[in-house]
């Protein structure tokens, strides 16, 4: 960490103007709150997947909104702040704009790093559960070449159209805004990271995809973290230097569908 006394921010499934929600306006102006908040003290800001409910880039055009998110995240950039930002499932179509106008460190695969002493391994989560085999299909797909070259030839008006009907068919559209934790045996992603750590030292994982809060002991001295979400939780987690703590932003505002 460059600076003693600043912190590493970790964020996951804000989910930023999914369909299927009625407060997209609320919650993005909670999280521009809560990213005004942690700026002053941030060394690190790892944005974790599903920062967007859909996202996909052309060449010459972006999607419409999120105007205050992206602006403040450019603003921490800009000061100084080391942005790391993870695809996840739903915005897996993020190219080259964001990391070269807002000024992010992207990210598509998992990322080990070193912040004051402690290894992190750092990913979205979404296709590490090995036994879901219809999820890692569907992940292929969407990581197609082919596929990315053949949606970016439709027009905008419908493309994005369809990403965003394709969205509502999400377990967020269903009313499943938080999951449950199934146990260090039964859970997916933790079995992975239990495979990581027969192979190397690992203080912390830190996941999102799932939508649970989870901070858990794996193995003899590490610990596995599940970051939540801003639909149900409203959570973070944050790194001092001496330990991580997972928590949840004091938001008042409407949470509901």
């Amino acid at each position: 960490m460059k600076n003693q006394g600043k912190k590493a921010y970790f964020v996951s499934d804000i989910h930023l103007g999914a369909p299927a929600l009625k407060n997209n306006k609320e919650r993005e102006l909670a999280f521009v709150s809560w990213l005004n908040e942690i700026k002053e003290d941030a060394s690190h800001l790892f944005l974790m997947g599903d920062i967007f409910d859909f996202w996909f880039e052309y060449k010459t055009v972006v999607p419409r909104g999120f105007t205050r998110t992206l602006g403040k995240i450019a603003e921490i950039a800009d000061s100084g702040v080391e942005v790391h930002f993870f695809t996840g499932n739903h915005d897996v179509w993020v190219f080259d704009y964001l990391p070269n106008e807002l000024g992010m460190i992207l990210h598509r695969d998992e990322f080990k790093t070193e912040i004051l002493g402690k290894k992190f391994f750092l990913a979205h989560g979404d296709g590490l559960d090995s036994t879901d085999k219809g999820y890692l299909f569907l992940k292929k797909v969407f990581t197609s070449k082919t596929l990315q070259w053949m949606f970016a030839r439709i027009h905008p008006n419908f493309s994005l159209s369809l990403g965003h009907r394709w969205s509502k068919h999400s377990r967020i559209s269903k009313g499943v805004t938080g999951e449950e934790f199934k146990g260090t045996t039964n859970e997916g992603m933790f079995i992975f990271a239990e495979s990581i750590l027969r192979q190397e030292k690992i203080d912390y994982f830190i996941f999102g995809h799932r939508h649970v809060m989870i901070d858990s002991p794996i193995g003899e001295n590490s610990r596995y973290i599940n970051l939540g979400d801003w639909i149900q939780y409203f959570s973070f987690g944050v790194f001092d230097g001496n330990e991580f703590k997972l928590k949840q932003y004091n938001y008042q505002g409407p949470r509901g569908h």
